[in-house]
This record gives structure tokens, sequence and C-alpha cells, in this order.
């Protein structure tokens, strides 16, 4: 007879040690205060865990890429302000009370905000896409303190030690959250169908995804969003959280909604809406992502 223990991945010694440096590490910085804490997170992502991991290496590789006739040092010093804003928000969605205390106070800004409320009061579904970029749950967090369900979908880690509770942080902001895979998907299509809101995050190298422009380099990207907008007749709408000086706080911008037409056109438009925020703030997109991982090489 097979059990849940029986389907769980065999136990991997190295996944188990950087969890446990991962969480000591966690838990130091959650013993400082909220602004020191954050401030730690950026550091000792900038200063230790990026060069270590390779994320600086990639993050360069991938600026030069997009921005060959840039200086390098200012290239350097936007992958510096990127490694600081992951590290501030990995340590942000691990200070669930204080974090939310200060998204609760943010109001949302744009066109967007109205045809959330909208679509809300007259039952109707909404996905909420964006980029990693400054720290997308700020603007849920923000939502949910307004009264929005707003659900969540997340790509499990490889590491399951640090899984467990890395998906119990997303799950302390309210509204549901859902795995990829097919559950996960059933799940969510239920939630949007009784005219809730989910976020999707769209800016990660997809193998079967379009190729679409973005920063101008073919990105491969998933239409997903944009073709269960159309099979639900749901709002699809750019939102972005923009991270303001000091650190601490946020933007939180909501476009107006992606006029439905074919998947590829609507994804393109929200492309662009990121696209925007990179050029204005690029330290705070994810440049240690493989954005444009199956390129032609050059």
């Amino acid at each position: 007879m097979s059990t849940e223990a029986d389907d769980r991945p065999p136990f991997r010694l190295d996944h188990f040690l950087v969890n446990l440096a991962a969480r000591g590490l966690i838990g130091l910085a959650l013993a400082l205060p909220y602004r020191w804490r954050v401030g730690f997170g950026g550091w000792l992502v900038r200063r230790v865990v990026g060069p270590l991991a390779g994320y600086r290496e990639r993050a360069r590789a991938n600026l030069a890429l997009i921005w060959p006739d840039r200086p390098e040092a200012e290239r350097n010093a936007i992958a510096d302000a990127s490694l600081d804003n992951a590290g501030r928000t990995l340590i942000e969605n691990y200070s669930t009370t204080a974090f939310q205390a200060r998204a609760a106070a943010t109001e949302p800004q744009g066109p967007g905000y109205a045809a959330l409320i909208a679509a809300r009061d007259e039952g109707r579904p909404v996905i909420l896409v964006s980029g990693h970029f400054g720290n997308y749950e700020a603007a849920r967090a923000s939502l949910v303190a307004r009264g929005f369900e707003i659900g969540g979908l997340y790509r499990n880690l490889r590491n399951r030690y640090f899984n467990a509770h890395y998906v119990r942080t997303m799950e302390a902001f309210g509204g549901p959250v859902f795995p990829q895979g097919r559950a996960g998907t059933a799940g969510f299509v239920r939630h949007l169908k009784t005219g809730g809101q989910l976020v999707l995050l769209f800016d990660q190298d997809v193998p079967t995804g379009a190729a679409l422009p973005f920063l101008g380099r073919p990105a491969r990207t998933a239409l997903s969003a944009a073709e269960l907008a159309l099979r639900l007749k749901a709002e699809l709408i750019p939102f972005f959280a923009i991270r303001q000086p000091g650190g601490l706080d946020f933007r939180v911008e909501l476009d107006a909604p992606v006029p439905h037409g074919d998947p590829e056109t609507m994804m393109r438009q929200v492309t662009a809406a990121l696209e925007e925020r990179v050029r204005a703030h690029p330290g705070q997109w994810f440049w240690i992502h493989r954005r444009w991982k199956g390129r032609a090489r050059v």
C-alpha cells in the first residue's frame, strides 16, 4: 500500500543543509526591527548570496545582452540593485504582520483599480498580471486589506524543505494560493468562475511560449493569462508594486484592462507595460532570472 510519505522525493542532504542555513539567516533577520531586517535582507543577497550562487554573474550577463551600449559600471550598479531588491522582497514576504501593515496603508492607483472594483461588485472574474518586479506581493497585500480575495499561483521550489515554509508565507497574505499543475489549475479556475481575482506572474521563460519581444530581444512567453481571460471572460489587468525611495514602501499601480483579442496581442500589451516599468526602474526587476534562456546564440 502506498502512503503519502512514499510519494515524497528522496531525502537530499544538500537541500536539507541549504534550508537549515536559509532558515537560520531568515530567523536572524526577523529578530531585527523591520527597517533593519529589510535592509539586511537586501545586503545579504547583494553581497553574499548573489555572488556565491552566481546570481550576480547572471544578472550582469543579462544586462550586457540587453543594454550592451550602457557603461559597464552602470550595468553592474543595476545588477547590484536587482539583488538588493530580491533580498528585500524575500524578507518582506516572511515579515507577514509588519509587511501587511505597511501595504495596507498604500492606496492603489491607476484606471485598473476602478475596473477591479467594478468587476468585484458585479461578480466578474479578474486576472491581475505582473512580473517579478518591485515586490508584487505588496500589491496583493494592499488589495487584500481592502476586502479583495486575491488568489495566487506559485511554482514549487526544487528544495522541498524550503518550499514548505515558502508556501506558508504566501498563504499568510490572505486569499487562496494554488500550485502550478493540474490540481492547482483546477482550483484557481474554480476561484475565478465564482467571480474571484487571481495574480499571475508571466515573465519567466516558458519553452512552449510564444517568442515575444521583451526589452528588444525575443523571450519565450506564456500566453496562458490571456487565454484564461478569454475563456472565462475575465478582465486582464496589469499591475505593479514599485519600491519607493527609502526601500520600504511601494506605489501600487493598476493599468487599464487589456482589451480582449487574440492572446498574443494581449500579452504583447502586458509585456509592454512591464517594459515601461523596467526602463524607469531597472534595478527593481529580477535580472537574475534566465528570461532569454531559449534565445538563439549569437
